[in-house]
């Protein structure tokens, strides 16, 4: 099922096999719009690394937050390959700033970056 231009459902199912749950499906569908923004932006690919959605059971196992926007297929973990992840976070917040891409979470990784649309502004 496609969520935007470049992305489809598939991409966002949980890394163990589960699809995003139909409750989840317009988070999910709103976070591929706005990667859809920052892709066409770049013109180039935006690569989601982990699971947009995550299972408790999953989230658990990877070590994430205990109310990660993950469980809500609210988030998405991405790269992009002729950025490095500072470059790739400073994108976002410049299309953010620009109101182009919804405001949210944006966490800077050894290859990759986390972005979400919680509608307030964290960094880590």
């Amino acid at each position: 099922m496609k969520l935007a231009k470049n992305f489809t459902r598939q991409e966002f199912d949980c890394n163990d096999g589960t699809p995003v749950p139909e409750q989840y499906m317009s988070n999910c569908k709103k976070v591929a719009e706005n990667l859809q923004v920052l892709r066409d932006y770049l013109k180039e690919p935006v690569l989601i690394t982990g699971s947009g959605y995550r299972t408790p059971a999953h989230n658990k196992a990877v070590g994430g937050a205990k109310n990660s926007q993950h469980l809500y297929a609210n988030a998405a973990d991405i790269n992009v390959r002729s950025k490095s992840p500072k470059q790739l976070a400073a994108v976002i917040e410049k299309l953010i700033k620009a109101g182009k891409m919804e405001q949210g979470g944006i966490g800077i990784y050894k290859g990759f970056v986390h972005y979400d649309r919680r509608g307030t502004a964290a960094r880590w």
